[in-house]
């Protein structure tokens, strides 16, 4: 087990907690509005969830008539996702798996999605390969990720200025970013309490990369959308405004064409 998955198989426990049945705070009322109106329609249709986490996502899909397979690199993490319906009612196949070595049959699914993943792999070119060869031809693949222009880790903040003009004191907000064309990857922390912090590995990449890994793959994008905060994350999320400005999120549909 590489440290990137033990950092994710040690994270297990308190992510299916906090991702639970419906997904997070940022996940339900910010990202998933976005990636959940890209997959569209699953009823009848074949769908992998790519980086499943505790699977949430993936027993909705099966409620609404998807066959699904749900594969995670980490083991606890599939453990986790199986504890949610011990006798599997809903006939989704988990699998531990290498994203980037799915041993999975050529042209088997229908929709492929990855729900805030693929910065975490540290080989998604094999992994958008691998999406590539088991997509059937006019499947699409959807996934969500952290958005490249904006967000880009120790080299992305938020800055706040404070300045007077006719109406009084107005505060502007605007998004500081550097190195952005630098490929480059870091430990992102967790907060698992006031006085706790978990670690685990991400990637910044371009946009201009994954859309050129996209092309070489047969997949041509078709749609994006940059999350905007719904009600509940506005009321909930302290900065939650500063998203009605600059999204932090992208969801990227592909079409596979080849």
């Amino acid at each position: 087990m590489d440290n990137r998955t033990r950092q994710w198989d040690d994270l297990s426990s308190w992510y299916d907690v906090k991702q639970g049945e419906n997904g997070d705070l940022w996940h339900r009322a910010l990202i998933d509005p976005a990636l959940i109106k890209l997959v569209g329609e699953v009823r009848g249709k074949d769908v992998l969830d790519l980086g499943c986490g505790n699977g949430y996502l993936s027993r909705r899909f099966s409620k609404e008539g998807a066959k699904v397979t749900a594969i995670d690199s980490s083991p606890s993490m599939i453990e986790r996702a199986r504890a949610h319906d011990p006798s599997n009612k809903l006939g989704i196949t988990y699998a531990v798996s290498d994203t980037a070595d799915l041993h999975l049959q050529d042209e088997s699914f229908d929709i492929i999605f990855a729900n805030m993943s693929l910065m975490d792999m540290e080989n998604t070119e094999g992994a958008i390969k691998e999406v590539g060869r088991v997509l059937r031809k006019r499947g699409r693949f959807v996934a969500s990720i952290s958005h490249p222009c904006f967000d880009n880790g120790r080299n992305s903040s938020w800055l706040l200025e404070r300045t007077l003009e006719d109406n009084g004191s107005v505060t502007k907000m605007y998004r500081k970013i550097r190195a952005y064309q630098t490929f480059s990857s870091e430990e992102y922390a967790w907060k698992i309490s006031d006085g706790e912090r978990a670690w685990t590995r991400g990637y910044h990449r371009p946009l201009n990369w994954y859309a050129k890994l996209l092309k070489s793959n047969g997949l041509a994008i078709t749609s994006l959308e940059e999350p905007e905060p719904t009600p509940e994350f506005l009321e909930k999320e302290s900065d939650g405004r500063f998203f009605l400005e600059v999204p932090l999120h992208l969801v990227i549909e592909a079409l596979k064409i080849q």
